[in-house]
């Protein structure tokens, strides 16, 4: 008899309702700008730029850093504070996730629904695992007055040999 498996997934908060793409026209500037206004953020010509370059390629994971890269190659005139700024707040309305791989490292995955991760060391990429791929067991009972928000996976690898 196959043992019976159970997923822990997080309760979404309810800006967590930007993941929920079904809408999109298929137009990236549209698109980006329907989700800025979806999620109560102005649609700025910073935000509508880097908005552009982090979702009009799919789902991926990007650092501050790599995305400052890829707005200086787009000609995007922004500063590197500017765009932790706006990570930070596409994160806090839910458009993106943070992933934390180490103290000094964080990934933003531009897949804001539930999910874990792979970190593959040496190489700095992320990678994401497919939902039935990782079971939580057991979590444990938080302090009085709190709650658990999430539970994040990041399994680290290495290449053999």
């Amino acid at each position: 008899m196959t043992p019976t498996r159970q997923t822990v997934l997080p309760k979404m908060k309810p800006a967590e309702h930007a993941s929920d793409r079904s809408a999109l026209t298929g137009c990236p500037w549209h698109d980006v700008k329907a989700m800025l206004r979806q999620v109560g953020l102005r649609p700025t010509r910073q935000r509508m730029a880097l908005g552009w370059i982090l979702f009009g390629k799919g789902h991926r994971h990007l650092t501050a850093e790599m995305l400052y890269e890829e707005a200086s190659r787009a000609k995007v005139p922004v500063s590197l504070a500017t765009i932790y700024n706006t990570l930070h707040q596409f994160t806090e309305v839910g458009l993106l996730r943070q992933v934390a791989v180490d103290g000094s490292k964080a990934y933003f995955d531009t897949n804001a629904t539930a999910h874990h991760h792979f970190f593959i060391e040496g190489e700095d990429e992320v990678l994401d695992i497919p939902g039935a791929e990782v079971l939580i067991g057991k979590t444990p009972t938080p302090p009085e007055g709190f709650e658990i928000a999430r539970v994040d996976v990041v399994v680290r690898l290495r290449r053999k040999g």
